[in-house]
């Protein structure tokens, strides 16, 4: 469908909010969640829940979702320098720090280095070449300082990093959860197929949280085919578009692995005329990615940094399982290039009037 002007402007992906619709907890059980169903076609909205999704797929469709798992990637500590505290976000992927070449100059023997990306938060200013005492027996540089507490540092530590950061750190919940992170948060801020050897994502591809082991089973049965990418979410999910029109906006870019049977699966059911159902944001992100650098869906390992908003055509995806996305963030101009942005305003209005939850923890939309 062709843009309107009105789609480049930042203000016209506002839509007033009440506080109670932004679900701080998840839902009592895993997949307990309303399922709002919308057609591009524009017929009426229908409403279920999302444990009845099997009836309302496409037949034959090829379901593709994000098997990354998310790393307790926050981690308290201290500067070396004052004492004062610190807080330290990792944000890239684990895999792509352990596969950095060895130790830096300088490094302890028997310790190990790699340079990384992090949020870092203090009480006071931090200054480049600090050094910062991390929970989990790890030490950061911090090296150079970008926008928004953003930092490139080197970390260093011994051992095994990841489990320090499974001993040490804290889920990285969203900042609209407004409590602390608890024991469940660590099984139920996960998807049921997230693989532990993809484990690096800042953030949860929450349109997979409400996926159950008797859905899975469902599906199966019923045969749809299900393949899966690995796209390492990264915490600009959350970052707020700043720019008045929207395609001056610098998206982030986050990292993804297209394996060699999902991009057979794409492709033969595009040969044969079956839909392909994107399993939240993050999926479809990595799918369009993929097509947009190469041309086609193949095997890839690579960043991207796809920004679709209305204008920008989907190559590849024909329905998306989806969460109810953030005010002016660059999630809802995606699902706006999908489904219209007066459509998908008009669902999200529709949404509020009816009790449905917001965001990480909320309710379901599928759009086909």
């Amino acid at each position: 469908m062709a843009p309107e002007p009105e789609d480049f402007f930042l203000q016209s992906y506002d839509f007033p909010l009440p506080e109670a619709r932004i679900a701080q907890f998840p839902p009592e059980a895993r997949g307990a969640s309303r399922l709002m169903v919308l057609d591009r076609a524009g017929n009426a909205a229908r409403h279920g829940q999302f444990g009845e999704l099997a009836r309302w797929l496409p037949e034959g469709a090829l379901i593709v979702a994000n098997n990354s798992r998310v790393l307790p990637a926050r981690l308290g500590g201290r500067r070396e320098a004052t004492g004062g505290k610190v807080e330290f976000l990792l944000l890239t992927p684990l895999p792509l720090l352990l596969g950095q070449p060895g130790a830096e100059e300088g490094v302890p023997a028997g310790r190990r280095s790699a340079v990384a990306e992090g949020l870092v938060r203090s009480g006071g200013k931090l200054r480049e070449g600090e050094r910062l005492a991390l929970d989990g027996d790890i030490s950061l540089t911090l090296l150079t300082r970008g926008p928004f507490g953003r930092h490139r540092v080197l970390l260093e530590w011994s051992g095994d990093l990841g489990a320090a950061f499974a001993r040490a750190g804290r889920m990285p919940l969203p900042p609209y959860i407004r409590r602390p992170v608890d024991s469940e948060d660590a099984e139920r801020y996960q998807t049921i197929y997230a693989r532990p050897d993809k484990t690096g994502s800042a953030a949860a591809p929450t349109a997979g949280l409400h996926f159950t082991p008797e859905l899975r089973a469902e599906l199966r049965a019923r045969g749809f085919d299900w393949r899966e990418v690995t796209l390492y979410v990264g915490y600009g999910t959350f970052s707020p578009v700043r720019c008045e029109d929207i395609r001056q906006h610098d998206i982030h870019s986050e990292y993804m692995e297209i394996p060699e049977a999902t991009a057979k699966a794409v492709a033969a059911a595009r040969a044969e005329g079956r839909p392909v159902v994107a399993v939240g944001t993050t999926s479809a992100r990595a799918l369009e990615g993929v097509a947009a650098q190469c041309g086609d869906v193949r095997p890839y390992a690579g960043w991207t940094n796809i920004f679709l908003y209305p204008g920008r055509p989907f190559r590849v995806v024909d329905a998306l399982v989806t969460n109810f996305h953030l005010p002016g963030s660059s999630l809802l101009m995606l699902v706006s290039a999908f489904a219209g942005r007066k459509r998908m305003l008009a669902a999200y209005a529709e949404a509020i009037r009816r009790g449905y939850r917001f965001f990480s923890y909320g309710d379901a939309m599928l759009i086909r």
